[in-house]
């Protein structure tokens, strides 16, 4: 009986540690959507500094190691060459417009990274997709990636993609 009691003991602690480790492990739901609507208006912020070329705002939205990737294949650029890139148009008042119509955002167990998808709206290019990732920075979330995409439906993929192909483009079939 002496040795049941001890295994029961025993089971019992070893169930309240783990699901103890595995409540600390996950945000609580309130605080997961705390955390959701905080990165909502940080992409938000980002997508407005963008429309009213604002250069300091926009780029305080980034993380020291961000990226941001752009529609064209050649367009890879970390934060000093997006800057430097941006800077004459922000300085005309040009900057570029996309307003979110849709957006998923999903966080880390830990709460410090998010990831996300949004459709976007854009008066040149139509529907686009933004995807990309955030870091919880000094209690800030930053972009540490942003992808922006024109998306393609299906039926017309083929012929675009013989469009754009050419020898010597980045990935292009030899």
């Amino acid at each position: 009986m002496r040795m049941y009691v001890m295994s029961l003991t025993c089971f019992l602690a070893l169930t309240l540690t783990a699901g103890c480790a595995a409540a600390r492990r996950q945000p609580a739901p309130r605080v997961d959507a705390v955390a959701r609507a905080q990165v909502a208006r940080a992409l938000d912020d980002f997508h407005d500094a963008a429309s009213n070329a604002d250069e300091r705002r926009y780029f305080a939205r980034f993380a020291p190691e961000g990226v941001f990737l752009g529609t064209d294949i050649t367009e890879r650029w970390d934060v000093a060459a997006f800057r430097a890139y941006a800077r004459p148009h922000f300085a005309r008042g040009k900057g570029w417009t996309y307003r979110a119509t849709e957006r998923h955002v999903e966080l880390s167990p830990d709460g410090t990274v998010a990831w996300f998808d949004e459709l976007l709206a854009n008066e040149s290019y139509g529907p686009c997709r933004g995807t990309g990732v955030l870091r919880l920075i000094d209690g800030a979330w930053r972009v540490a990636q942003y992808n922006l995409t024109i998306p393609i439906p299906n039926e017309l993929a083929k012929d675009v993609v013989r469009m754009i192909r050419t020898p010597t483009a980045p990935g292009a079939e030899k």
